[in-house]
């Protein structure tokens, strides 16, 4: 065992920590609603989802037909991400996007890149996984990416409504210009 690897974990502790902390403001910040909240791009949706736990394990539930952010159903798959790891610049010309993390944490990226959209050109960042569990609804036309963060593999479940098209999807590089975003761990 090197000296290095103490090191090591107490920084991944300190990052660990640093999320964990940020979750709390998020919760903090919606605190004053019920229910479904909405960040600073129009059109997305973040609602709190409901867990049924005990000494056996965990219901973690994501969408019903009967919810409001259900359209209709195209296709669920889900990604796995690791520590460290960005996977992104995506975005989906038609299809709209129902995000859950069931296991990890990430932290997902938003773009809005419709014109005609009242929030153009705005980013937004947010921890969603362990500790904050809630369904992201991202309607088509925003570039979104994420990042495995903590110590463990994310798993993305996405409940789309259409099923996967190569033809509606465009693509970029995570660390393309066009999209002012740094994937870097920043310092708050």
């Amino acid at each position: 065992m090197s000296l290095l690897q103490p090191v090591k974990y107490i920084e991944l502790a300190k990052i660990q920590f640093a999320l964990l902390y940020l979750i709390a403001l998020q919760r903090l910040q919606r605190a004053s609603g019920m229910g479904v909240w909405s960040v600073t791009i129009a059109g997305v949706r973040v609602k709190p989802l409901r867990q049924i736990i005990d000494e056996r394990g965990k219901i973690m539930h994501m969408l019903r037909e009967d919810d409001q952010e259900f359209k209709r159903f195209g296709e669920i798959y889900f990604s796995t991400v690791q520590p460290g790891v960005v996977k992104g610049w995506h975005l989906h010309q038609k299809m709209e996007l129902n995000y859950a993390v069931i296991d990890g944490l990430i932290k997902l990226v938003l773009y809005d890149a419709r014109q005609q959209s009242t929030t153009f050109g705005e980013l937004t960042e947010l921890f969603i996984g362990e500790g904050n569990y809630c369904l992201v609804t991202i309607p088509p036309g925003i570039w979104n990416g994420f990042k495995g963060v903590g110590l463990q593999k994310a798993i993305v479940a996405n409940c789309a409504t259409i099923p996967h098209d190569p033809e509606e999807i465009l693509r970029l590089n995570p660390f393309d210009a066009s999209i002012p975003y740094d994937w870097g761990l920043k310092q708050r």
